[in-house]
This record gives C-alpha cells, sequence and structure tokens, in this order.
C-alpha cells in the first residue's frame, strides 16, 4: 500500500519554502498519498500556503490530503514528521532590530542569521520557541521524525540535542549548492562529481572533491589562475587559497564568521571582496515581495502553478525512511564521535545514510587541522549563547559576543556590552523573560563613556 505518513509544517506561512517542500514530497508516487498539516500563528498566510498546497495537489493529480490549523496540539498530534521552517520574530521587529541596533556601534553584517551579533539574538528568540514545540512533540507524536530548517542552524540543534528527546536533524541546502556552483565554475557536470563534506553548518568544507577518482580541486585553483572568480564569490575563493579546502556557505554569510573581511576604516576591503552590507534585509523584502505576488497568482485559477523539485533534503529523508530505500544526505547533528577534533557535544555537518533504520550519520575521523581551529572559533559562540538559554545566566550572552570572530574584531568590551544590553532591551518579550531581567555585574562598574 501507498504510505500515507502525516507530515506537519510548523511556520507553514513561509509559503515559498512550504511550496518548495510540498512539491518535493508530493512528486514521489509512493508520497502521493501523504496527510500534510500546515500550521502557523498568521493566519493570512497560512491561508495562501494551503491554497498552495490544494494547487499543488490539483497539478500533480495526486490524492494527498492537504489540511490547515492555526491549533498546534491539532497539528503535531499522532505527526510522523515534523518540518519546521521559522523565523520568530519576523522581518520586522526580529531581522530590522538585528541590523538597525548593532549599525549604532559602527558593527556592520550582511546575512546576522547564523554568527555574530544577529545570529546570537536569533538563537535567544528562536532556541526557546523550538524547544517548546519539542515539548509538545514529546507528549503528541514522541516517535516523530523533525526536521529542522531554521537558522541558527548549529546552535538550534546543539539546543534540541541536550534539552528535548525527540529525534532532530537540521537541514541545510549550502552543501549541495556550493557543489553545483563549484560545477559550474570548473565546467564538470555536477552528477559526475562524487565529494565529500564535513565540518559545521555554514563552515563545513569539501574534503574530497572528484570524478571518477581524479581529484578536481587543480581545475577550482585554476578558476583563480585565470581570473574567473564570480564577483560575489570572492571571499570564499580566498579562503580556499589560504586553507586548502572550499568551503560550502556563500561568500556573505561566510565573510561575517570570521574577523578579516568587514572591518571600519577599511571600505576598500569591502569593495576589494565585494561583500554586500545589509543583504539579508535586501533578501527579506524580496522574499516579502514574492510572497505578495504568489497571494495573488493563486487567486487566478487560470494561471498555472509551476511544480518543480527543489534542492532541499527533507523530501529525500521521508522518502527514504517511508520506502526503504537508501539515500544519502547531509545532516547537522550531535557529534558523537563523527568528527574526532571538535567538540563531543557540538552540533556537525556529516554525509548520514537513511534509510528504514533512520539517519545514520557517516564517522568523518580528523579534519585538517586549520578548519577544526577555524571551526572551533565559531563552535565558542554556540555553545555559550545554547548555555545561557539552557541555565538562564545571562552573562553568557555577554561571553558569547566578546568571543564572536566578527564581533570583536570591530567593537572594544564596553561596546560589546553595551550593544547586548540595548539589543536585549530591544526584543523584549521576545527574548526569554530571564534572560531580559538585567543583573547587578562587577563589569558594569568598568564601563567607560
Amino acid at each position: 500500500m501507498m504510505p500515507s505518513p502525516k507530515i506537519t509544517f510548523i511556520g507553514a506561512g513561509s509559503t515559498v519554502f512550504a511550496k518548495n517542500l510540498m512539491g518535493d514530497i508530493l512528486s514521489f508516487p509512493e508520497l502521493a498519498g501523504a496527510h500534510i498539516c500546515l500550521y502557523d500563528i498568521d493566519a493570512e498566510r497560512l491561508a495562501v500556503s494551503e491554497r498552495v498546497g490544494r494547487r499543488i495537489v490539483e497539478t500533480l493529480e495526486v490524492p494527498a490530503r492537504i489540511e490547515a490549523t492555526t491549533d498546534r496540539s491539532r497539528a503535531l498530534d499522532g505527526a510522523d514528521y515534523a518540518i519546521t521552517m521559522i523565523q520568530v520574530a519576523g522581518y520586522k521587529p526580529g531581522t530590522v532590530t538585528d541590523f538597525a541596533v548593532p549599525k549604532k556601534y559602527g558593527l556592520r553584517q550582511t546575512i546576522a542569521d547564523t554568527l555574530g551579533i544577529g545570529g546570537i539574538m536569533r538563537a535567544l528568540r528562536t532556541i526557546p520557541v523550538l524547544l517548546d514545540y519539542a515539548r509538545d512533540m514529546e507528549r503528541l507524536c514522541p516517535d516523530v521524525f523533525h526536521l529542522q530548517y531554521a537558522n541558527p542552524m548549529a546552535m538550534n540543534v546543539m539546543a534540541l540535542n541536550r534539552a528535548s528527546k525527540i529525534r532532530s536533524v537540521g537541514l541545510c541546502h549550502s552543501v549541495q549548492g556550493t557543489a553545483a556552483e563549484i560545477a559550474e565554475d570548473i565546467g564538470v557536470p555536477l552528477e559526475e562529481i562524487n565529494y565529500t563534506c564535513a565540518g559545521i553548518n555554514h563552515m563545513a568544507f569539501y574534503l574530497k572533491f572528484e570524478r571518477n577518482g581524479e581529484d578536481l580541486y587543480p581545475l577550482i585553483r585554476k578558476v583563480v589562475e585565470e581570473g574567473r572568480v564570480p564577483e560575489w564569490n570572492r571571499v570564499r575563493y580566498d579562503m580556499f587559497l589560504r586553507l586548502g579546502y572550499f568551503v560550502t556557505e556563500s561568500s556573505e554569510h561566510f565573510c561575517e564568521y570570521v574577523p578579516w573581511y568587514i572591518k571600519t576604516g577599511q571600505e576598500k576591503l569591502v569593495e576589494r571582496y565585494n561583500i554586500p552590507l545589509d543583504e539579508y534585509i535586501t533578501r527579506s523584502e524580496n522574499q516579502i515581495r514574492k510572497w505578495s505576488e504568489l497571494s495573488s497568482q493563486l487567486q487566478d485559477a487560470s494561471v498555472p502553478l509551476e511544480v518543480k523539485r527543489s534542492v532541499e533534503y527533507g523530501s529525500t529523508i521521508i522518502h527514504a525512511m517511508e520506502t526503504g530505500k537508501p539515500a544519502v544526505v547531509y545532516g547537522n547533528v550531535e557529534n558523537r564521535g563523527l568528527i574526532a577534533n571538535l567538540p563531543a557535544d557540538c552540533a556537525v555537518e556529516v554525509p548520514c545514510l537513511v534509510d528504514r533504520n533512520g539517519l545514520q550519520p557517516v564517522s568523518i575521523g580528523k579534519l585538517p587541522p586549520q578548519l577544526a581551529a577555524l571551526m572551533q572559533t565559531n563552535i565558542n559562540v554556540q555553545n555559550l549563547t545554547v548555555e545561557a538559554l539552557l541555565t538562564g545566566n545571562r552573562d553568557h550572552v555577554y561571553h558569547a559576543a566578546m568571543l564572536d570572530p566578527h564581533t570583536a574584531a570591530e567593537l572594544n568590551l564596553d561596546e560589546i556590552w553595551a550593544l547586548v544590553d540595548e539589543l536585549m532591551a530591544a526584543h523584549g518579550d521576545w527574548i526569554p523573560q530571564n534572560l531580559r531581567e538585567t543583573v547587578a555585574h562587577a563589569a558594569s562598574q568598568l564601563r567607560v563613556a
């Protein structure tokens, strides 16, 4: 019989992303009868996503059941799979605040969703909500498999692993997306390329990049030698030359995970590497426009809805677990001996075999020492942020910001502490109350005007 799992989308008002995942899932004949339950707190956006789901069912002519609800318990009750795609506090006030306040201190960002002061604040807003969902899952669907797409990915996964019994994997498209970009740069068809990649989310590196046993790294180096580096990708090619391996996440992301590319008073550096400051603000506004356009398009039944497979791993995992047909994906999981020279309880991104037995991460061994050392600078920030949330120790928020590579390169300690205080106050109720409560601390007496 055709599998009919209940697949719950949490944050289904992210219509464009939900559309891609629904199309991916229902394009598998074996999953065509799935029960897709869409949940969101925003009834208007949820209604648009529901219409998208029904249009996909009509377009693909499949017997899937599409349900939409603003009742979280109803959405999770009996779910076989739960997919989280939330952005707590949204573009406004969340993202806007994460950019506007640091800019007052001279701290400029590009994406601000993974690390840096923006990533820390996003974690403080997001992790409590994810853990609240996880508690509901433990009560309503304890055997559910949780596919976690929200950023900051590594911090979210780390917290879920430490504070929840629910089986979870963090999913991103940077590994497969970057592989396609490199393939285009070197002129080799992606389907002919084999690679092994490992590290932490947004800072994983291709340890092998081959075709039929042939090392393709010399072709990547040739892109530099021939002056063919894409203008939008200068940071990653620079890191490749300096580290010897190519990193997964985009140049605009990566430049704010390190202290070297965005520096006050060095505008020529920003220009040299073509760094798009405030990039996420632009992207968010474009996404809002796309949602509005899609909403309008759905009012006209005569306009065909295009359904094509995306590069996301979510549907592949569900298909493999339901059918037993094995697949390999890249997932973010707890580092239980998978990468020997990274901390045991951090979240790592590694290849994973998936079948009826579930998700089985692959042991990588030791990373090249320069890569592990660079990742550790980010893991420090991730760990302290999660520790702040799980223990209620506000001081660890300051510690995370102090140790963040980009923040520390731009601001002194007094500025960092003042920035944290102002951001916590600006986010208000979006931050857990036990972290918002200002406590007396000796360091506050040391601040200078």
